[in-house]
């Protein structure tokens, strides 16, 4: 069967090199920042895909190309079975809208919160009476709501009106670009919740990227964990959270905090995240890696499938089989 969402070898660089003068004065090359490199991945129709990694791991670069607001420097999305930047019209016909991380900076302050949720409809041409009052409605709103400005609302309120936004133009994909990280811990259970129901009403298909492991164990049905821009683990919340098979996905989990309460003694990650600009030779991850040997120094790891989980790791076997015993 056919992915609803198909990402091959997905790759994007931006030239962050000095002013061509300055180059040349200095006797300087160019410089390109590598935010993602050689990423595939398949996302079913209905499903949830999640990717999580540090900062700067390239989670939210991934987002923007899926939502056709950035061109990829290499590879190809297609979604619905339409190239997204191939075709012009892919990404209306493919039904795509995001979610942004900050309810604050996502809203314009200037407009009416109707004209902020009818604004796709307007643009597309389409009927936009009642729509502002039964989509507030349904996302958990007053439809007297409409009427207000957005610095009238809770930053809760503020996401669902985003939320509204989103569902305004139909859509059958959202991205959702940590869409929780700016709210309240209670309030970000509210705003899950609803995501989660409107996925079940309307059948959406969410890809959702997150820090927060936590967060996504009960949102995804399948998790990609990416470091530096490279896709190191991909498993179910399941099999991730049961048996980690790469030491990045191991060191995540290891240091998230647990829900119990308890305080426990875990080893710190040693060294620090390598410079985009210039990444290690090999495997990403191998100067912080405890298990690393000449090979991942040497080779890049390709993905492959071990133990129902796909993951680019020289040594994962070997690291299975040290924790079993």
């Amino acid at each position: 069967m056919t992915a609803f969402v198909e990402v091959s070898h997905l790759g994007r660089s931006f030239d962050v090199s000095k002013p061509w003068l300055n180059r040349v004065i200095e006797r300087l090359p160019r410089r390109n920042l590598v935010a993602v490199s050689d990423v595939s991945f398949q996302i079913e129709e209905g499903a949830v895909y999640a990717l999580v990694g540090e900062s700067g791991s390239g989670k939210s670069t991934i987002g923007r190309m899926l939502a056709g607001l950035m061109t990829p420097s290499e590879g190809q999305v297609r979604v619905a079975g339409a190239d997204l930047h191939a075709d012009p019209s892919a990404r209306k016909a493919a039904g795509i809208q995001m979610i942004f991380q900050d309810p604050y900076a996502s809203l314009n302050p200037r407009w009416r919160v109707r004209r902020i949720i009818c604004e796709p409809v307007v643009v597309a041409g389409g009927e936009t009476a009642g729509l502002a009052e039964r989509l507030l409605e349904q996302v958990g709103l007053s439809a007297e709501d409409a009427e207000k400005f957005p610095h009238e609302f809770s930053g809760g309120q503020r996401q669902r009106i985003c939320i509204a936004r989103a569902l305004a133009a139909n859509p059958r994909l959202i991205i959702c670009d940590e869409p929780t990280s700016a709210l309240d811990v209670s309030v970000q259970a509210q705003v899950l919740n609803l995501m989660s129901d409107l996925r079940d009403e309307l059948g959406l298909t969410y890809m959702f990227i997150s820090h927060d492991l936590t967060v996504v164990r009960h949102m995804a049905d399948r998790i990609g964990v990416l470091y530096l821009g490279r896709l190191m683990e991909e498993a179910t919340p399941a099999q991730l959270f049961a048996r980690p098979r790469h030491p990045y996905t191991q060191m995540l989990l290891a240091a998230a905090p647990l829900m119990d309460g308890r305080t426990r003694e875990i080893d710190l990650p040693k060294g620090e995240v390598p410079d985009p600009i210039s990444p290690p030779p090999g495997c990403a991850f191998n100067p912080r890696c405890p298990f690393a040997v000449d090979l991942c120094r040497k080779e890049r790891p390709e993905l492959r499938e071990f133990g129902g989980s796909r993951v680019a790791c020289h040594r994962a076997e070997e690291i299975a089989a040290q924790s079993a015993a």
